[in-house]
């Protein structure tokens, strides 16, 4: 029996292989993208890789992975078209089919990706499922919008709102079994009411927009203050090894949303200047989206691609590299205005991300090869 259960989780994975693949071929796509928008001489592999770079990263991989996610953990067939749908609607937008193409397949992920929140709900009802099901609203919100012809800034909101609400709510979800008090929870909500009526007032007219990004920005900062409050990494942060690595990403990761909306709530229009732009969404999607990714992939790859990820000290760097690489361009780039840092945090940023998966790959084949020894 030992002998056959490794084979049969192997085919399990395998067939969740292709999904991670089409995940990860819109975030290297993404990435490159990222390359051609910070003006360096890479060629264009692929025109939309830049034109798409952020519906790339944020739905087309990060979509594809929480969705995935989502299904193994309800554990039921249907639930994978939502993955599925996904990554099909970021190649879609890769290989230059009508854009209508990609967004009503991303679209359509969405779709399901709420249902599947609504079954987890019926069969056990919770705040924090509430919580991540209005994330994936915002993600329907957000390219029902795209589809109707508006442009990708004015859709940042949204597509915010769909991976900090995700966020947020498995963190709420971790908070609960600490044993939230009342008080916590209210406060959560009014974080929580304060960025969702930003979200709607940001799709309104030029002034009640910037009202809405600033009282969503308001919200993101009271996430933030709830989170390094309330969130168990508080207290992990003393436990040594994997936890502790955890515990620095989750509260590296509040620190950059507070940064992120305070951002938002001194520009109200984040389309102001170039300078504000890059900085408001790569706080946001960059310094906590991303810090949080690499808090959790211990937990996820091995949950959703059934393979071991051991802890290793190294993994630091890219933690480092991330931070320090972010700082780079938002100070000196962005707030100081000089181009060459910005280019250098751009890219620091991006290598962040290439040493993780690199980091990740090579600790997925050290555990094989012990257990191949053993």
């Amino acid at each position: 029996m030992p002998a056959v259960l490794p084979r049969a989780q192997q085919r399990v994975s395998r067939r969740r292989l292709p999904l991670f693949a089409a995940a990860l071929v819109c975030l290297l796509s993404g990435l490159w993208g990222g390359l051609v928008l910070l003006g360096l001489p890479v060629p264009t592999l692929l025109p939309m890789a830049a034109a798409d770079h952020g519906p790339l990263m944020a739905l087309g991989f990060l979509g594809t992975v929480i969705s995935l996610e989502r299904a193994v953990a309800l554990g039921r067939r249907w639930a994978f078209a939502a993955p599925a749908l996904a990554g099909s609607g970021g190649l879609a937008l890769l290989v230059s089919q009508p854009p209508v193409v990609g967004r009503l397949l991303l679209c359509a992920a969405s779709i399901v990706l709420v249902v599947v929140y609504v079954v987890v709900h019926r069969i056990q009802p919770a705040l924090h499922l509430r919580v991540m099901a209005a994330g994936a609203v915002c993600w329907y919100v957000a390219t029902v919008l795209w589809l109707a012809g508006w442009s990708l800034p004015r859709l940042v909101p949204w597509i915010a709102g769909f991976l900090v609400l995700t966020i947020i709510g498995e963190r709420l979800e971790l908070a609960r079994v600490a044993m939230l008090t009342g008080r916590s929870v209210r406060e959560f909500l009014l974080g929580a009411s304060l960025f969702g009526a930003g979200l709607v007032l940001s799709t309104t007219t030029a002034v009640t927009g910037s009202a809405g990004v600033r009282l969503a920005g308001a919200g993101m900062v009271a996430f933030a203050l709830w989170g390094a409050v309330h969130d168990v990494a508080r207290r992990t942060v003393r436990v040594p090894g994997v936890t502790r690595f955890m515990a620095v990403c989750l509260l590296s990761g509040y620190l950059w949303l507070f940064v992120g909306g305070v951002i938002w709530v001194v520009a109200g229009d984040l389309g102001s200047t170039v300078a504000v732009y890059d900085a408001a969404l790569h706080t946001v999607f960059l310094g906590f989206v991303m810090s949080m990714i690499f808090g959790h992939a211990p937990v996820i790859v091995p949950a959703v691609l059934r393979v071991r990820l051991p802890f290793h000290r190294w993994f630091y760097v890219h933690v480092a590299l991330l931070h320090a690489s972010l700082l780079v361009r938002v100070v000196l780039g962005d707030a100081a205005g000089i181009d060459v840092w910005s280019r250098i945090g751009g890219v620091g940023t991006e290598l962040a991300i290439l040493v993780f998966l690199a980091a990740s790959l090579t600790s997925v084949r050290i555990s094989r090869r012990q257990t191949v020894l053993a």
